[in-house]
């Protein structure tokens, strides 16, 4: 496998609007497949399986070409504003739309650029596609500032653990195994679980949702089980610490709300000599080495009994304590920015509807 070149763009570079890649062609290819080709200000947008996931193709990302689960969109700019398409298309009425006009026998596929043309779009004039255009920009340019700032306070954060527990850690600090300093709780999953997950009420915590998470915090679920399922699970409380024990081993995460989880987490309590905030960033930095034991014939698990005999240099408790009160600095602004980009995700999501239907006007 080629592992550098020019990029091949797959269908998480559209679901996730991220831009690592995995699999690269050289030039003499990328020249002989020229009508696959990403240009700035293309659409790419996920054709099979979760279909509908679009993203805009920017100045500055590389050039490259589309694998087969991508089609390349590119809008007739006189009659149709590039980011008025991206909404209408990223709208559930667009998703919609895509679907009614999609077929598969297995799962949905676009993969004909014709089944994409079919779809009726309302089209108001130029400028009040520009209008609405800016609009929902507006709110994805703050949330996306939001998301930067998070990234910068976790970085800090993580820097200040780093220095002061790895890069001038005393060599006299005491070894303990990480089961002395606390208590390690495996979830449990009802079974069957299709029974406990009708009509459910409580949040269900799965792997899926902490990859969902843009930052340290799991605050919402997918799905939710019956309260008959509580006590065959694992419950948590806002507050707690997990650590993703399968499949993407080795993630903590802080849990924001009351619910359960499944097999797929560990769950850390009771501390003696560290607390919360050490351990979770101490498991940060020891993330490769997490995913080095996991085992797995299908997917990775992360051994609980490795995990529990694992050595641990425990600093000076006053050190630690220093170190919470820096790091819950940084913990509380990310806890504030998260609660605003909801607030202005869930205004997004309710006006973008009522804009393409023409539900909403605005004013050119």
């Amino acid at each position: 496998m080629q592992t550098h070149g020019i990029p091949v763009y797959e269908q998480k570079n559209a679901i996730n609007n991220d831009r690592t890649f995995r699999f690269f062609i050289n030039k003499q290819k990328f020249e002989e497949l020229s009508r696959f080709q990403v240009r700035t200000n293309d659409l790419i947008i996920s054709c099979s399986g979760t279909v509908g996931k679009i993203s805009i193709i920017k100045d500055e990302d590389p050039k490259g070409i589309i694998s087969q689960a991508l089609l390349i969109l590119r809008p007739d700019v006189s009659k149709i504003r590039l980011k008025y398409l991206y909404y209408f298309l990223s709208s559930k009425q667009g998703f919609e739309l895509l679907t009614q006009a999609s077929h598969g026998s297995v799962q949905i596929n676009i993969a004909e650029r014709k089944v994409v043309e079919s779809i009726p779009i309302l089209l108001p004039p130029l400028p009040e596609q520009k209008a609405i255009a800016g609009v929902l920009s507006s709110l994805d340019d703050k949330i996306d500032l939001l998301h930067r700032h998070n990234r910068t306070l976790e970085a800090m954060a993580e820097a200040l653990f780093r220095q002061w527990f790895v890069e001038e850690a005393d060599e006299g600090w005491e070894e303990r195994k990480l089961e002395e300093l606390c208590t390690i709780t495996r979830g449990s999953s009802p079974r069957p679980i299709i029974k406990y997950i009708y009509n459910g009420t409580v949040p269900w915590i799965k792997i899926a949702d902490g990859s969902r998470s843009s930052n340290f915090f799991i605050d919402s679920t997918n799905e939710f089980i019956i309260e008959e399922g509580v006590s065959k699970s694992v419950k948590v409380f806002p507050g707690d610490l997990i650590l993703s024990n399968s499949a993407t081993c080795g993630f903590p995460y802080f849990v924001e709300i009351e619910g359960c989880i499944h097999d797929g987490w560990l769950l850390f309590r009771d501390f003696k000599g560290i607390t919360k905030l050490f351990l979770f960033f101490f498991i940060k930095t020891i993330f490769n080495e997490l995913n080095n034991i996991a085992d797995g014939s299908v997917q990775n698990n992360l051994n609980t009994g490795i995990l529990k005999e694992y050595l641990i240099k425990l600093p000076n408790i006053d050190l630690v304590t220093t170190f919470d009160k820096h790091a819950e600095i940084f913990i509380n602004k990310l806890k504030q920015n998260q609660l605003q980009i909801r607030t202005l995700e869930k205004l997004r999501d309710t006006l973008l509807p009522k804009l393409m239907c023409g539900e909403v006007r605005v004013v050119t």
